[in-house]
């Protein structure tokens, strides 16, 4: 049995592996996204734009919402952001 989530449908996924924890998930998703290169509108955020992502509940560990503030444990955690619907 995987204890993968599954990630939800129209969603970007990144995929931290962590050597050790870290206090704020902000920070480090924001630098991940930077690093990034599959998403560039991600990667190219804003801060005001990644700020909303939080505000609007739409990044996610293992399927619920997070806070910008909330803790990472080491190891492997994978985090989604729910994309907007393409009109």
């Amino acid at each position: 049995m995987s204890n993968i989530p599954v990630q939800p449908a129209n969603s970007y996924r990144l995929t931290l592996t962590l050597t050790t924890g870290v206090s704020r998930l902000d920070s480090t998703l924001m630098k991940a996204l930077r690093d990034q290169d599959d998403h560039l509108s991600l990667k190219n955020i804003t801060r005001d734009q990644f700020k909303k992502l939080f505000k609007d509940k739409r990044v996610l560990i293992k399927n619920q919402s997070a806070r910008p503030s909330s803790a990472l444990a080491k190891g492997t955690t994978y985090i989604d952001i729910l994309l907007p619907k393409e009109e």
